[in-house]
């Protein structure tokens, strides 16, 4: 392990007290240290052109969890999906996971090219009210690996918020990677500039996925990010022949219900497994429309209602104002 450098501690830094994040020698060369050092602020001007760009979306919701595997660019699409069906509202899908970009498949934009205009780069539309913006876009092929070191992700993150010409905008989601890392570091500090009305945290039943959500949630708090609440994925199984429930993923700690609790967030929700839900998303399909009457699709409809209901509680106009 490297040796720390010398100086006080940064309070509330995001990175671990034992390698004083920001001041260790292992953070030369790390974009976030503006961050995560002591009394370092964001660049004024790019905080400004950030703000310029972003002053005309009213809602910004971070999707995270600090597990891989437990839906939660699922959710980020179906979200998308379910706020664009009011077509008074104009809706951007952010898919910030550089090295692993599915976003573009789950939309059933794979292919699909991002073009630029004199106003920056254009976001591929599913809907006329539902734009998507992904580095999957900008790969020759599905295939491709993306062998990016910390500094080149900062920078796409930003370019992703400065130059994509957004429009008016309603609801901004930001499909996260697995973690607590460059990625969310950077996109919180960009988002600064601007208000963020929180983030949704996913999760699934078992303690090896609630003790990583419990760091993101730590992570959150750290930052201060709002925890809008956690949902829960995979959450039972009904047969839909006997209509027998069964636990998959049995709650060994008590699940999501408890953590909540515990760590006094919201539960949005529970959302049972649905074969379906992982076919629509191979296909580019929504989930919401294409199995309305599954009750995966009445869980997802409730907690996309409670989220917007605590955005426009939240929202605070003014802080759009340049």
């Amino acid at each position: 392990m490297a040796e720390a450098a010398g100086g006080p501690q940064p309070e509330d830094c995001p990175g671990s007290s034992s390698a004083q994040a920001g001041r260790a020698a292992a953070c030369q060369g790390c974009p976030n240290q503006g961050l995560c050092a002591a009394g370092a602020a964001p660049d004024p001007a790019e905080l400004s052109e950030l703000r310029s760009r972003l002053r005309a979306v009213k809602h910004t919701v971070l999707v995270l969890s600090g597990k891989g595997g437990v839906g939660k660019s699922t959710f980020s699409a179906l979200l998308a999906h379910g706020l664009a069906a009011d077509e008074a509202k104009q809706v951007a899908l952010l898919d910030i996971d550089i090295c692993g970009p599915s976003i573009p498949k789950m939309m059933g934009l794979e292919g699909e090219q991002v073009h630029q205009s004199g106003s920056g780069w254009s976001p591929v539309y599913v809907e006329e009210n539902l734009g998507v913006m992904s580095v999957g876009f900008l790969l020759s092929s599905p295939d491709d690996a993306v062998i990016w070191r910390g500094p080149k992700k900062n920078g796409l993150i930003k370019q992703f918020l400065r130059d994509v010409d957004w429009g008016e905008v309603d609801y901004l989601i930001v499909d996260t990677p697995p973690g607590t890392s460059d990625e969310h570091l950077s996109v919180v500090q960009y988002l600064s500039a601007t208000h963020v009305d929180g983030a949704v945290i996913i999760t699934t039943p078992q303690e090896v996925a609630l003790q990583d959500v419990r760091k993101e949630i730590n992570f959150c708090h750290k930052v201060k990010l709002p925890v809008i609440g956690v949902v829960e994925n995979m959450s039972g199984f009904v047969c839909p022949k006997c209509k027998k429930e069964s636990q998959i993923f049995p709650p060994t700690t008590g699940g999501a219900e408890k953590m909540c609790q515990n760590l006094n967030v919201s539960l949005l929700g529970k959302v049972p497994l649905d074969p379906r839900i992982g076919k629509c998303c191979d296909k580019g399909q929504s989930f919401l429309s294409e199995a309305p009457e599954s009750p995966a699709t009445s869980s997802y409809r409730n907690i996309i209602q409670r989220i917007q209901e605590y955005c426009d509680q939240h929202h605070l106009p003014e802080e759009k104002i340049v």
